[in-house]
């Protein structure tokens, strides 16, 4: 796996995470692991509510998070974005774009809203989520939290641009 990972402050408190990684599938098969709810939940979590537009979801990601969202845009097979705990002090965003790539397709996914603390625990997270996806296209089991403990060291250590 080819991720890359890297973490940037938007301003003194807050800042992103922002994780890469190019896929043996087609861009439609990969839009589908990152929009179906049944798909969803063998690598990233649990998702329920009004899937659409302006929809309110609820979110229960395999790190053990959970809470309420809203989906901002779905512009299929190319753009999602996801604000998370809206109206909240800990608001945030997470934002997936995806491209084709030689017959196959990348992914870039960014969380931003993040406290610059704790950037490092979601960093490792979102690169152990991406590893899972590649692991469930092929039918593997996640190690999210195997993998996550293994790279937060890592990520600790990283310069937060």
């Amino acid at each position: 796996m080819n991720v890359i990972g890297t973490m940037r402050a938007l301003d003194a408190d807050r800042g992103a995470v922002r994780v890469e990684d190019v896929y043996d599938t087609g861009i439609a098969d990969l839009w589908s692991a990152c929009t179906e709810p049944d798909r969803l939940a063998r690598w990233i979590g649990e998702i329920s509510g009004d899937l659409r537009v302006g929809g309110a979801i609820q979110v229960s990601f395999v790190s053990s998070w959970t809470g309420p969202g809203r989906i901002e845009a779905c512009e299929a097979p190319h753009h999602l974005l996801l604000t998370m705990l809206p109206g909240t002090d800990e608001e945030g965003q997470i934002e997936a774009w995806l491209s084709e790539e030689d017959g196959r397709t990348r992914l870039v996914v960014e969380e931003r809203g993040l406290p610059l603390d704790r950037m490092y625990f979601h960093g490792a997270g979102w690169q152990a989520h991406v590893e899972d996806l590649a692991r469930s296209l092929v039918g593997d089991s996640s190690i999210w939290k195997q993998r996550w403990d293994e790279l937060t060291p890592a990520y600790r250590e990283m310069e937060v641009r």
